[in-house]
Order: structure tokens, then C-alpha cells, then sequence
């Protein structure tokens, strides 16, 4: 059970790790900001209310509050990486948001709720190496305050998100929790971006929308069923070391796609954060070590 929610956590990066590559493509075909996250969550939610169908009818109210509640709270994140972005390089940002696993296991042990082990700490450790070598590799600019303050207070929002999505995703079946996380997120951007004058879904081409339903499909309704149902196999501290393969999918789709260039050093954090993954699940060494013989 252990070993497929680390598959599941893995495919959910993957399919995270993917975003950034259909958000720059929507971008060159007319999306704002505004438009990206209100379509994206829009059409993500009709999606999740098609496949939860069922699932939804029997979920009690504290959980539907909840699920909604986590949907602003995933806006809120999204709008602080947005805003961050706008002042800091992509490298530097991703290295500050990707605190949150260290937050996650900090908080996750002082809450009682897990307990560390040399294991978990050494694969957290190169975790986070990992991912500061990854988009390290790249250079970043000059520090601006509030861009890595915004940054790191996304990273805090994160946390605080996975680690209460945990509790509710034992109780709430991963589709039918994401399809409500997913509409109050889609409620909250849209009304945002509208306030904002950021909601100008006319200015789209058609390409562009097929990238936008691209993110929703992919790197959101497939992204968060993973991540659902993985964090309720592995626990919330598994759960967000894992998801530091997303900025290694991310660096390595950038290079297939766009031709952005990978260095050793680059290349070097992504086999840390490799060596992580089977830091965390030692079975799959000796499995591999067995096939081989």
C-alpha cells in the first residue's frame, strides 16, 4: 500500500511538474494571469463534478465546508506564487516555495501526528538539496523582500494545505474532496481576477484554450486525484518530499519543449532528489536489486 501511494505522490508531481510548460504556452496564446487560474480551476471542476458524480452525495457538511475552505486556501497560494513571480526569477521562487516539506514534517511532528526517523530526514535532506541544485542550476536574481517574502508565505499556505487536506482526504473519496477543493478555489479566482480586471477569456486563441484545458486536465484533475489519494496511503511529511520531483519534471520538460539548457549541476539535483525517493522507500532497492540477479 505504501509503495503505490509513492507512485501515486510521484505521478501527482509529474503531473504538477507539467504546469509551468502549459501556463507558458497559454501565455504566448493571450492568457493573463487572471484568465489561467479562473479557466483552469473552472473547467477542472466541471471535470471533478463529472467523475465524482456519487461520490459527492454521502460527504457530511463539515467536510464539504472543509474541501471548500481548502479551495481558497489553494487560491490564496496561487495568487502569492503569481504575485511572487512577478518580482523574483522563476528559479529563486521555486526554491522558497519548496521550504514546504521541511514546514510540513516540522509541523506534522510538533502536531503529534508523525514522527521522524533517520530515514525521513536524510530523504528530506536530499530533497531539498536536490531541488536547490535543480533550479539553482539556472542562476537567480537579485533578492527583492517581498517577492521572497510573498514566496515563502506561499510556501506557508502550502503547508498548511497539505496538512489539513490530510485529515480530510481519510474521510472524503480523492475525487469527490478535490471536486469540491476545486470549485471553491474556481469561485474565489474568478471573482478575484474579475475585481482585478485580470478575467479576459475573450482575448484567448483557440490554442490557448486548448492549453488551459491541458492544465486543467493534466496538472490539475489528474495532479490532485494523485495527490489525494497518495497522501492518505504515505501521510502529509512522505507526501511533500515526494512532491519535489514536480520542479525536476518542470526543469526537464522546459529542456524538451523549449530547449532550455541542463547543466551537470542541474542534472546532479535531479538525481538527489531521485536518491530521495529510494531513501524513502527501501523496498523498491531491494526489489530492483532482486530482478537484477
Amino acid at each position: 500500500m505504501r509503495s503505490s501511494g509513492t507512485l501515486l505522490c510521484l505521478g501527482s508531481g509529474a503531473a504538477f511538474g507539467a504546469m509551468a510548460v502549459f501556463g507558458k504556452l497559454a501565455y504566448a496564446e493571450g492568457a493573463t494571469v487572471g484568465t489561467l487560474l479562473s479557466v483552469r480551476f473552472v473547467i477542472a471542476a466541471a471535470l471533478f463534478w463529472l467523475l465524482a458524480a456519487g461520490a459527492v452525495r454521502g460527504v457530511q457538511r463539515r467536510d464539504v465546508a472543509a474541501g471548500l475552505g481548502l479551495g481558497g486556501c489553494y487560491a490564496l497560494q496561487a495568487g502569492l506564487y503569481f504575485a511572487a513571480l512577478e518580482r523574483i526569477d522563476a528559479s529563486l521562487l521555486s526554491v522558497l516555495v519548496y521550504t514546504f516539506p521541511a514546514m510540513v514534517a516540522t509541523a506534522a511532528i510538533a502536531l503529534g501526528r508523525e514522527r521522524i526517523d533517520r530515514r525521513r530526514l536524510a530523504a528530506l535532506a536530499l530533497a531539498s538539496g536536490g531541488v536547490v541544485l535543480v533550479v539553482g542550476g539556472a542562476g537567480a536574481g537579485a533578492l527583492d523582500a517581498l517577492g521572497a517574502a510573498l514566496g515563502l508565505a506561499a510556501a506557508v499556505v502550502y503547508s498548511t494545505y497539505t496538512l489539513v487536506s490530510e485529515g480530510v482526504s481519510r474521510r472524503v473519496s480523492p475525487q469527490a474532496l478535490a471536486a469540491i477543493v476545486c470549485s471553491g478555489a474556481a469561485i474565489v479566482l474568478t471573482a478575484g481576477s474579475a475585481l482585478l480586471g485580470e478575467l479576459r477569456p475573450a482575448e484567448l486563441t483557440a490554442a490557448g484554450w486548448g492549453w488551459l484545458t491541458c492544465l486543467a486536465a493534466v496538472s490539475t484533475v489528474g495532479a490532485i486525484s494523485l495527490f489525494f489519494a497518495g497522501l492518505r496511503r504515505v501521510g502529509p511529511t512522505t507526501a511533500s518530499i515526494l512532491a519535489t520531483v514536480e520542479p525536476v519534471v518542470t526543469v526537464g520538460l522546459a529542456f524538451a519543449v523549449f530547449g532550455e539548457t541542463l547543466g551537470p549541476i542541474q542534472l546532479a539535483g535531479g538525481g538527489l532528489v531521485v536518491v530521495a525517493v529510494l531513501v524513502l522507500n527501501p523496498g523498491t532497492r531491494r526489489k530492483a536489486a532482486w530482478a537484477d540477479r
